[in-house]
């Protein structure tokens, strides 16, 4: 995990457009986005290609051969013979550990059901660490609460994994019983010698938290689920994160945000707020997939050799929200 955040933190200038690389110039990635996605897929894409290199995509499991009734195994080994590596989406929790079984080329987990999101936990490790950095704080010791949907988030459950690598944490999970964390998670968190806090309803006094990391309902996961009691306190809002946090306080989310007033998400009443970092967050995509694709196809040590300056004009970003 250090030496990809250090490779992503290497290739800054290149996410920043201040500098390009043609490392990957020749090689070519295959995007199965399987699955609905906007963030993810055009990051996974443009990493790759600020990288140099070429990019073939498929969406949806409805225009893949897939629907004709081809196997995981078949897809995988055929679209193998045409890239040099693959970042997959899919609907259904192992499917891309059965993709990587059958490839002949390395295979990115992109997020698959409702099990894991491990590129999005490394972003977010990046994100949190570069937001401590600005602080005077550090990870080991923090305090981090996951509001939302832990059951079916998957990105909380790669998080929660590789934040308990760290030492001495607190985590308080708040959700609704019916989308609480998977047990096991929560008993690899208590094995690994952290605090776990379980609860359904936000307390009256709070212990003060480092980050907040919010998601919301998935509800095209649901099985059967009929989710009631997602009350207010489950509503991360200005008076929320002032109940629980301080001004040093991240406010985290994977996107995309449900913005329905009912929705009881991440509110945009903080939007002008800088303890928000989700457009810092999704930023750091970029950098942390390049830093997998160049170390994974053997080019992190030629980065720095290979920079150029652009020939275009970056200008400002007049009126874009930077957090």
């Amino acid at each position: 995990m250090e030496l990809v955040i250090g490779v992503a933190q290497r290739l800054e200038p290149v996410a920043k457009r201040e500098k390009i690389t043609r490392v990957l110039e020749g090689a070519v990635l295959a995007s199965l986005f399987l699955e609905a996605s906007t963030r993810t897929r055009l990051s996974f894409g443009s990493a790759f290609s600020r990288l140099g290199g070429a990019v073939r995509e498929t969406v949806g499991l409805t225009f893949s051969s897939m629907a004709k009734g081809e196997s995981i195994a078949d897809t995988a080994r055929v679209i193998s013979g045409y890239a040099d590596i693959m970042a997959i989406r899919h609907p259904e929790a192992g499917s891309v550990a059965q993709f990587a079984k059958a490839s002949l080329v390395p295979v990115i987990n992109a997020g698959d059901g409702a099990a894991e999101h491990p590129t999005q936990a490394l972003l977010d490790i990046y994100t949190i660490e570069e937001e401590f950095a600005t602080r005077d704080k550090r990870l080991d010791g923090s305090h981090i609460l996951f509001v939302g949907d832990l059951k079916y988030g998957r990105t909380v459950h790669s998080l929660l994994k590789l934040l308990s690598l760290y030492e001495r944490m607190t985590f308080t999970l708040l959700a609704p019983e019916l989308l609480s964390m998977p047990a096991s998670i929560v008993e690899l968190a208590e094995f690994r010698g952290h605090r776990v806090i379980q609860l359904s309803a936000l307390p009256t006094e709070p212990d003060r938290v480092d980050v907040i990391y919010t998601t919301r309902i998935q509800r095209e996961r649901l099985q059967g689920e009929q989710i009631e009691g997602y009350s207010p306190d489950f509503h991360v809002n200005t008076a929320f994160v002032n109940h629980v946090g301080d001004p040093s306080t991240v406010i985290m989310h994977p996107l995309p945000r449900d913005s329905a007033p009912a929705s009881n998400d991440l509110s945009t009443d903080l939007d002008n707020d800088p303890r928000l970092a989700i457009f810092r967050q999704t930023d750091r995509g970029i950098p942390i997939r390049m830093a997998l694709f160049a170390l994974i196809l053997g080019v992190a040590d030629n980065i720095e050799a290979s920079y150029r300056e652009p020939p275009w004009h970056h200008p400002s970003q007049p009126g874009a929200n930077s957090s």
